[in-house]
Protein backbone atom coordinates (compact mmCIF):
# COMPACT_ATOMS: atom_id res chain seq x y z
CA UNK A 1 0.00 0.00 0.00
CA UNK A 2 1.60 3.44 -1.13
CA UNK A 3 2.18 6.37 1.67
CA UNK A 4 1.57 9.60 1.02
CA UNK A 5 5.12 10.93 2.66
CA UNK A 6 6.22 14.08 1.53
CA UNK A 7 9.73 14.22 1.01
CA UNK A 8 12.34 15.82 3.21
CA UNK A 9 13.30 18.15 0.88
CA UNK A 10 10.08 19.42 -0.05
CA UNK A 11 9.39 19.95 3.94
CA UNK A 12 12.48 22.01 3.50
CA UNK A 13 11.92 23.98 0.40
CA UNK A 14 8.22 24.76 1.76
CA UNK A 15 10.24 26.97 4.68
CA UNK A 16 12.26 27.99 3.13
CA UNK A 17 10.32 29.78 0.84
CA UNK A 18 8.72 32.23 3.70
CA UNK A 19 12.09 32.75 5.13
CA UNK A 20 13.78 33.70 2.00
CA UNK A 21 11.22 36.46 1.38
CA UNK A 22 11.16 37.67 4.99
CA UNK A 23 15.17 37.96 4.37
CA UNK A 24 14.17 40.27 0.89
CA UNK A 25 12.01 42.35 2.97
CA UNK A 26 14.17 42.82 5.85
CA UNK A 27 17.13 44.09 3.24
CA UNK A 28 14.18 46.22 1.57
CA UNK A 29 13.08 48.02 4.64
CA UNK A 30 16.81 48.32 5.43
CA UNK A 31 17.81 49.82 2.32
CA UNK A 32 15.01 52.23 2.45
CA UNK A 33 15.96 53.04 6.11
CA UNK A 34 19.19 54.19 4.48
CA UNK A 35 18.09 55.54 1.68
CA UNK A 36 15.50 57.70 3.92
CA UNK A 37 18.59 58.77 6.39
CA UNK A 38 20.98 59.58 3.33
CA UNK A 39 17.96 61.80 2.18
CA UNK A 40 17.53 63.29 5.65
CA UNK A 41 21.41 63.95 6.02
CA UNK A 42 21.56 65.55 2.76
CA UNK A 43 18.52 68.07 3.44
CA UNK A 44 20.00 68.64 6.94
CA UNK A 45 23.33 69.36 4.79
CA UNK A 46 21.44 72.07 2.63
CA UNK A 47 19.66 73.14 4.99
CA UNK A 48 22.93 74.34 6.88
CA UNK A 49 24.09 75.44 3.73
CA UNK A 50 21.52 77.86 3.78
CA UNK A 51 21.71 79.44 7.09
CA UNK A 52 25.43 79.63 6.44
CA UNK A 53 25.01 81.53 2.88
CA UNK A 54 22.27 84.00 5.13
CA UNK A 55 24.80 84.31 7.85
CA UNK A 56 27.71 85.09 5.33
CA UNK A 57 25.32 87.61 3.59
CA UNK A 58 24.37 88.92 7.04
CA UNK A 59 27.98 89.46 8.44
CA UNK A 60 29.28 90.88 5.41
CA UNK A 61 26.37 93.30 4.57
CA UNK A 62 26.33 94.31 8.57
CA UNK A 63 29.88 95.18 8.31
CA UNK A 64 30.09 97.19 5.32
CA UNK A 65 27.36 99.45 7.18
CA UNK A 66 29.67 99.95 10.37
CA UNK A 67 32.78 100.10 8.17
CA UNK A 68 31.05 102.63 6.00
CA UNK A 69 29.34 104.74 9.33
CA UNK A 70 32.65 104.84 11.58
CA UNK A 71 36.00 103.86 9.46
CA UNK A 72 37.11 107.83 9.43
CA UNK A 73 36.05 107.86 13.19
CA UNK A 74 38.27 104.96 14.69
CA UNK A 75 41.53 105.96 14.41
CA UNK A 76 40.65 109.49 16.78
CA UNK A 77 38.71 107.03 19.17
CA UNK A 78 41.34 104.47 19.27
CA UNK A 79 38.85 101.53 17.90
CA UNK A 80 38.96 99.08 15.35
CA UNK A 81 36.40 97.22 13.86
CA UNK A 82 36.80 93.07 13.20
CA UNK A 83 35.17 91.23 10.24
CA UNK A 84 33.30 89.69 13.18
CA UNK A 85 32.17 92.26 14.11
CA UNK A 86 33.55 93.37 17.31
CA UNK A 87 33.82 96.80 17.63
CA UNK A 88 36.74 97.33 19.73
CA UNK A 89 37.91 100.29 22.27
CA UNK A 90 41.41 99.79 22.83
CA UNK A 91 42.89 102.76 24.56
CA UNK A 92 43.12 102.12 28.28
CA UNK A 93 43.94 105.48 28.98
CA UNK A 94 40.87 107.03 27.24
CA UNK A 95 38.23 104.52 28.59
CA UNK A 96 38.85 104.37 32.67
CA UNK A 97 41.30 105.21 35.40
CA UNK A 98 43.54 102.35 36.94
CA UNK A 99 41.45 100.62 39.17
CA UNK A 100 38.63 102.29 38.43
CA UNK A 101 34.85 101.77 36.71
CA UNK A 102 33.73 105.46 36.24
CA UNK A 103 34.34 106.36 32.53
CA UNK A 104 36.41 109.28 31.43
CA UNK A 105 35.16 112.22 29.90
CA UNK A 106 37.04 111.24 26.52
CA UNK A 107 35.27 107.83 26.50
CA UNK A 108 31.71 109.64 27.17
CA UNK A 109 32.46 111.89 24.51
CA UNK A 110 33.33 108.74 22.37
CA UNK A 111 30.05 107.13 23.28
CA UNK A 112 27.82 110.10 22.43
CA UNK A 113 28.95 110.17 18.93
CA UNK A 114 29.55 105.68 18.37
CA UNK A 115 26.60 104.14 20.37
CA UNK A 116 23.47 106.46 18.80
CA UNK A 117 24.96 105.93 15.35
CA UNK A 118 25.65 102.44 15.80
CA UNK A 119 21.95 101.25 17.24
CA UNK A 120 20.54 103.28 14.37
CA UNK A 121 22.06 100.92 12.28
CA UNK A 122 21.51 97.74 14.19
CA UNK A 123 17.59 98.83 14.64
CA UNK A 124 17.24 99.35 11.37
CA UNK A 125 14.57 97.67 9.45
CA UNK A 126 17.46 95.62 7.33
CA UNK A 127 19.07 94.25 10.46
CA UNK A 128 16.62 94.56 13.63
CA UNK A 129 14.71 90.98 13.75
CA UNK A 130 18.26 89.28 13.23
CA UNK A 131 19.93 90.95 16.06
CA UNK A 132 19.80 88.74 18.96
CA UNK A 133 22.05 90.55 21.59
CA UNK A 134 24.57 93.49 21.52
CA UNK A 135 27.02 92.16 23.63
CA UNK A 136 29.22 95.07 26.12
CA UNK A 137 32.34 93.42 26.94
CA UNK A 138 34.68 94.52 29.51
CA UNK A 139 38.08 93.28 29.57
CA UNK A 140 41.16 93.22 31.37
CA UNK A 141 45.02 92.69 31.85
CA UNK A 142 45.98 89.80 33.99
CA UNK A 143 47.70 91.92 36.97
CA UNK A 144 46.47 93.87 39.37
CA UNK A 145 48.90 94.91 41.61
CA UNK A 146 52.24 94.72 43.37
CA UNK A 147 51.46 91.40 45.86
CA UNK A 148 48.74 90.71 44.30
CA UNK A 149 48.93 86.86 43.17
CA UNK A 150 47.92 85.59 39.97
CA UNK A 151 44.26 84.04 41.36
CA UNK A 152 43.64 87.04 43.69
CA UNK A 153 44.38 89.48 40.33
CA UNK A 154 41.71 87.20 38.37
CA UNK A 155 38.88 87.30 40.45
CA UNK A 156 39.58 91.48 41.35
CA UNK A 157 39.67 92.12 37.65
CA UNK A 158 36.46 90.11 37.09
CA UNK A 159 34.66 92.07 39.48
CA UNK A 160 36.43 95.84 37.97
CA UNK A 161 35.58 94.36 34.53
CA UNK A 162 31.57 93.47 35.54
CA UNK A 163 31.81 96.69 36.96
CA UNK A 164 33.27 98.70 33.87
CA UNK A 165 31.04 96.98 30.97
CA UNK A 166 27.96 97.92 33.72
CA UNK A 167 28.79 101.81 33.88
CA UNK A 168 29.11 101.66 29.66
CA UNK A 169 25.85 100.08 29.36
CA UNK A 170 24.04 102.53 31.89
CA UNK A 171 25.67 105.77 30.63
CA UNK A 172 24.69 104.55 26.76
CA UNK A 173 20.84 103.84 27.68
CA UNK A 174 20.44 107.18 29.33
CA UNK A 175 21.57 108.91 25.47
CA UNK A 176 18.54 110.75 24.94
CA UNK A 177 18.87 109.98 21.19
CA UNK A 178 18.54 105.74 21.68
CA UNK A 179 14.95 106.63 24.57
CA UNK A 180 12.65 105.51 21.44
CA UNK A 181 14.92 102.44 21.54
CA UNK A 182 14.66 101.49 25.00
CA UNK A 183 12.59 98.54 25.39
CA UNK A 184 14.56 96.95 21.96
CA UNK A 185 17.40 97.48 23.93
CA UNK A 186 16.86 96.04 27.28
CA UNK A 187 16.04 92.96 25.35
CA UNK A 188 19.31 92.69 23.01
CA UNK A 189 21.81 94.36 24.96
CA UNK A 190 24.23 92.79 27.35
CA UNK A 191 27.02 93.68 29.72
CA UNK A 192 29.95 90.97 30.40
CA UNK A 193 32.66 91.52 32.89
CA UNK A 194 35.42 88.67 31.30
CA UNK A 195 38.53 89.71 33.31
CA UNK A 196 41.95 88.55 32.10
CA UNK A 197 40.29 85.32 30.33
CA UNK A 198 41.07 86.78 26.57
CA UNK A 199 44.27 88.73 26.67
CA UNK A 200 45.87 90.18 23.93
CA UNK A 201 48.68 87.98 23.14
CA UNK A 202 51.74 89.77 20.98
CA UNK A 203 53.76 88.64 17.54
CA UNK A 204 56.27 87.43 20.67
CA UNK A 205 53.64 85.30 22.08
CA UNK A 206 53.53 87.58 25.75
CA UNK A 207 50.41 89.47 26.95
CA UNK A 208 49.65 92.78 25.50
CA UNK A 209 48.80 94.65 28.32
CA UNK A 210 47.54 97.93 27.21
CA UNK A 211 45.79 96.02 24.35
CA UNK A 212 44.07 93.70 26.61
CA UNK A 213 42.48 96.72 28.83
CA UNK A 214 39.34 97.04 26.22
CA UNK A 215 36.22 97.49 25.87
CA UNK A 216 34.28 95.91 22.71
CA UNK A 217 30.90 96.25 21.27
CA UNK A 218 30.07 92.55 19.81
CA UNK A 219 26.71 91.53 17.86
CA UNK A 220 25.17 88.14 17.86
CA UNK A 221 22.17 87.42 15.33
CA UNK A 222 19.60 84.21 14.77
CA UNK A 223 21.60 82.79 12.37
CA UNK A 224 23.92 81.55 15.36
CA UNK A 225 20.41 79.87 17.11
CA UNK A 226 19.38 78.84 13.83
CA UNK A 227 22.53 76.71 12.76
CA UNK A 228 22.96 75.46 16.25
CA UNK A 229 19.20 74.41 16.44
CA UNK A 230 19.64 72.70 12.72
CA UNK A 231 23.20 71.05 13.78
CA UNK A 232 21.46 69.99 17.34
CA UNK A 233 18.33 68.31 15.18
CA UNK A 234 20.72 66.27 12.87
CA UNK A 235 22.65 64.57 15.89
Amino acid sequence: MKTNKQHPFHEQEDHWIPLSDLMTGLMMFFMLLAIAFMVKVEADSEKIKEVAIIYDQLRSDLYNDLDAEFHKDLARWGAELDADLTLRFTEPDVLFDTGSSHLKPKFTAILNDFFPRYIAILASDKYRNSVTEIRVEGHTSSTWGQGVGTEDAYFKNMELSQSRTRSTLQYVLQLPQVRSEQAWLRRSLTANGLSSSKLIIGSDGKENAARSQRVEFKIRTDADARIATIIEATK
